[in-house]
């Protein structure tokens, strides 16, 4: 997932921009395709481990999640939900 923060840190190092070297807290900052909800609500439905969340174009995020098996290899299961 790429975030506006992320594009503009990206862009200032590809034009030579080099911030001081300053001890900052980390900073989230959310934007209106964050998965995180869609996230959070597969894994509470599953009771899995979250791999992955990707937003798609149509409004929608592909979440992946490993389900533990019974004393098996978990179960890699990918779900597609709204936002």
């Amino acid at each position: 997932m790429s975030s506006a923060l992320t594009i503009a840190a990206l862009a200032a190092g590809l034009a030579g921009f080099s911030p001081p070297a300053v001890n900052m807290p980390a900073v989230v900052v959310r934007v209106a395709g964050d998965c995180s909800a869609a996230a959070a609500q597969v894994v509470a439905q599953t009771g899995g481990e979250l791999l992955s969340a990707q937003p798609t174009g149509d409004g929608q995020c592909v979440v992946t999640v490993l389900i533990p098996g019974n004393g098996g290899r978990p179960k890699k299961v990918t779900v597609k939900v709204p936002m």
